[in-house]
């Protein structure tokens, strides 16, 4: 993780030396949510305030609300999806993808993974495409499975958490492609199948054998795993 911040931070130096601060924003933003799904709050929150700070368009404004929610600040997500959906009322993506899925992970902070599902529903005949931006690919299909998961209903979080795995070419290197791995083991987990689910756990480790010790998800995950010896 010090090394992506440091590498975020060089990029963003750059994208504004060129005078590009959409990208600046962006690259900020993106920052922003790796560090909220990674379980750093404090960080995630401070980046995505950064990159609003830059630039409020619809692909750094829908990060940076993800980032909050993921992190704990409601209010911030909401207020931010209240204004996207104000400012861009015909994007498809917008509306279809970023939408829903900041309104699901608010379900999800609610305690109400029902109502997360539903909201994801209007996304099912978009959630394959390839946004604007990469770094927001597939998250209805992420958050749906974080939703299964969330109502205990460890087969169908797993068929959502498989179709990152069985499309590269839109999760390429994203950060929810790795953590797809970890949450297919939880899926596992539920329906009993402690092997596989041991496997998928391990798959995750593998990926991320250099990953800085202290990194909250993965702390979470290592414990998860003693628990299925």
């Amino acid at each position: 993780m010090q090394h992506s911040r440091d590498l975020a931070d060089r990029a963003i130096a750059s994208a504004q030396h060129a005078d590009e601060p959409e990208t600046a924003a962006g690259y900020r933003a993106a920052e922003a949510l790796r560090e909220a799904l990674f379980g750093n709050a404090a960080e995630a929150k401070s980046a995505a305030t950064a990159a609003l700070a830059i630039s409020r368009g619809e692909n750094v404004a829908a990060c940076a609300a993800l980032a909050y929610a993921l992190s704990g600040d409601i209010a911030h997500a909401q207020a931010i999806a209240d204004d996207l959906a104000k400012r861009f009322p015909e994007d498809t993506v917008v509306q279809y993808l970023y939408l829903p899925s900041i309104r699901a992970e608010i379900e999800l902070a609610h305690g109400s993974p029902s109502k997360a599902i539903d909201v994801l529903q209007v996304s099912a005949p978009y959630e394959l495409g390839e946004p604007q931006w990469p770094e927001t690919s597939l998250w209805p299909v992420y958050f749906r499975g974080m939703a299964f998961l969330a109502a205990h209903d460890g087969a169908s979080a797993q068929v959502e958490f498989q179709k990152i795995l069985d499309h590269p070419g839109i999760a390429l290197n994203l950060s929810i492609g790795s953590l797809a791995h970890l949450e297919i083991g939880r899926a596992e987990a539920l329906q009993g199948n402690k092997d596989k689910a041991r496997a998928a756990y391990q798959d995750f480790f593998a990926l991320w054998q250099h990953a800085d010790a202290g990194i909250p998800l993965l702390q979470q995950a290592r414990a998860e795993f003693a628990k299925l010896q």
